[in-house]
């Protein structure tokens, strides 16, 4: 019954509408006339339909899907002229002669639908179906309707009946947050909307009338017996004969339903930050960001934010380098060594060749969240001597492997590191005083180059979260950092050791639209750290640290391997840092937070998860 006055209710407001702008037009005809009126009120912009953006790895295989919302775009060239009709048939027969508005329409649908148990026959045209869905709301108010009446007639004037039409086809909802017809045909069919069998088309066409009611997921029968339904008007029509009308009801719907593509969250919530980064220094928000503070930097952000949202809306594809046999190695080699502790865990790879990031592992069983491959800042510990120490003294003086250098007792300014074990070694070579990971030597040497020398090159891997306070202190040289590194710094780091350049790693290739044009693009050019002899010698240092020092838990054979491995003061983190021939990985194992100031991961230093995990991957 309420349907039916609400039926009665519109046939009563159009005549009425109408009226209202006839007599009000006739006195503002002194002034204008009814389209000019009109044409200052309503506008027609040009159209981009938010559609779905997509990540793909180094093969070009989409990884994951990104909706905002589910809609692919197409010519309406590729759309079947059999799924048109059936649209035509089933929601504006008249399409074709009406300028907008249909008010026999609104009286067929009237009769109809009184007729039947449910709405079989909608009132409003697809020009109206437009506009209510590109330019207005959903809401059922008069104001709403009489906006709808003139924003279909301003539509009306402005685009061709076909552009009308490829247009509602690809904004109708079709349920599950797909809208237009090829993502209805690729999200039920698994198939391009072109390739579809006629029963096919009228099955998705059966979806729009109400998606509610024709879920074909939820309510299969619902939507098979509507799409016989459509198949009998286009019998009836003509469009299709009476026999062939059979055979396509007979036709048996197998669903494919496809959920959303959402595969390796480690990698991809680290792709998402930084394409958010990326566009910020293309578009300049990243220095407007620097210049800002208080509620001006809010602004700003809030600015970055709706430009990211609006990128992915328009339908881009994400190219990144990820390796998904290797991310699945680093995921593996976290989950399984760190299965069934309380500790946690990360990695991250880089291509020595590429710079490009490979694979990261943000936690033991990550789902989301806390991503500790770039999120989680530690204290480096041992890992830090060959960037800070060891690499800045000998390519400052030119020193080499058999370099002499003391490993006894060293304090300056009031502080006195000791060696791991507490012993005194006398005067040992670089080799092995690195090798055997001597604290004491290690901040004989930072000293001897001077911090702030030293600081010079650890500059040029742009560590995040390294203040000033670090740069004044000796403990610095052992990894003692007031807020400390990630396990991705610390890879991007290492692969300095590859040429003796760094390039700052990234997980994005590029960011194309859907036809291939390049939107954006990093710009990262290497810069040069350490000199040809400095490099070579320090790769030699570190292969033995791997083969006769603290590091033999992760050494395997390959043409080239070395590392260093890092623990931190109470034994609350465990790292270990490394390259091969083809990638520089680290790997950081420890607790989010600690329990009190006794509470630390001792009893995993002779299990040594970090090198298990290390060699894991890289093997």
């Amino acid at each position: 019954m309420r349907t039916v006055f609400g039926y009665v209710l519109i046939i009563l407001l159009i005549p009425v509408s109408v009226l209202t702008f006839y007599y009000a037009n006739a006195e503002a005809e002194k002034v204008q006339n009814f389209d000019d009126y009109v044409e200052e009120r309503i506008i027609i912009k040009e159209v981009d339909l938010p559609q779905a953006s997509k990540i793909t790895d180094k093969n070009g295989s989409t990884y994951v899907e990104l909706y905002q919302p589910n809609r692919i775009v197409v010519d309406g060239g590729k759309i079947p002229s059999f799924l048109k009709e059936l649209f035509l048939q089933s929601e504006d027969k008249h399409f074709y002669d009406h300028s907008g508005i249909d008010a026999a329409a609104v009286m067929r649908a009237f009769l109809v639908n009184a007729q039947s148990d449910e709405i079989e026959q909608g009132a409003s045209t697809i020009t109206q179906q437009v506009a209510r869905n590109i330019y207005l709301t959903q809401d059922r108010t008069l104001a709403r309707k009489i906006s709808e009446i003139l924003y279909s007639y301003q539509i009306e004037k402005k685009l061709e009946k076909e552009d009308i039409l490829n247009l509602y086809l690809n904004v109708i909802y079709f349920n599950h947050q797909v809208y237009g017809v090829e993502a209805a045909a690729q999200y039920y069919f698994q198939q391009p909307v072109d390739t579809l069998s006629k029963a096919q088309m009228a099955f998705i066409a059966a979806i729009p009338n109400n998606p509610s009611l024709y879920d074909p997921v939820k309510r299969f029968d619902n939507t098979k017996k509507r799409q016989e339904r459509l198949i009998d008007i286009m019998a009836r029509e003509e469009f299709i004969t009476p026999e062939e009308a059979e055979q396509i009801k007979n036709e048996t719907i197998t669903l494919k339903v496809r959920p959303r593509l959402d595969l390796y969250p480690d990698y991809s919530t680290y792709v998402m930050d930084e394409l958010k980064n990326l566009i910020a220094e293309t578009e300049g928000y990243d220095q407007q960001l620097i210049n800002a503070e208080g509620d001006a930097r809010d602004a700003i952000q809030e600015k970055l934010n709706a430009r990211v949202s609006a990128v992915l809306a328009s339908g881009v594809v994400i190219n990144t380098a990820l390796d998904p046999a290797m991310q699945q190695k680093a995921v593996d080699a976290v989950n399984n060594v760190l299965a069934g502790s309380s500790v946690q865990g990360s990695a991250a790879v880089v291509g020595n060749q590429s710079h490009d990031i490979v694979a990261l592992s943000g936690g033991r069983e990550f789902n989301r969240g806390f991503n500790r491959a770039f999120q989680a800042y530690r204290q480096p510990g041992s890992t830090i001597k060959p960037l800070l120490d060891y690499g800045p003294f000998m390519d400052t003086y030119g020193a080499g492997p058999n370099y002499l250098v003391s490993a006894d007792k060293f304090c300056y300014q009031g502080d006195c590191p000791s060696n791991y074990s507490g012993a005194e070694y006398g005067m040992v070579t670089l080799n092995e005083a690195l090798t055997k990971s001597h604290n004491t030597a290690a901040a004989r040497l930072y000293v001897r180059t001077g911090m702030e020398r030293s600081f010079t090159y650890l500059d040029k891997f742009d560590f995040d979260r390294v203040i000033q306070s670090d740069r004044v202190n000796l403990s610095a040289s052992l990894g003692g950092f007031e807020y400390g590194v990630t396990a991705l710094e610390m890879a991007g780091a290492y692969s300095s050791f590859v040429d003796g350049t760094f390039t700052k790693p990234h997980a994005i290739k590029n960011v194309t639209d859907l036809q291939g044009n390049v939107l954006y693009q990093w710009k990262e050019q290497p810069i040069r750290v350490w000199s040809t002899a400095t490099t070579m010698n320090m790769r030699g240092m570190l292969t033995s640290v791997v083969k006769n020092g603290t590091g033999k838990k992760a050494n395997f054979s390959a043409p080239y391997i070395g590392g260093k491995t890092g623990t931190t003061n109470n034994y609350r983190d465990l790292w270990f840092v490394g390259l091969t021939e083809g990638y520089t990985a680290a790997v950081w194992t420890g607790k989010d937070q600690y329990e009190s100031k006794y509470d630390n991961i001792r009893y995993m230093e002779s299990y040594a998860p970090h090198q298990l995990i290390w060699r894991r991957i890289m093997r």
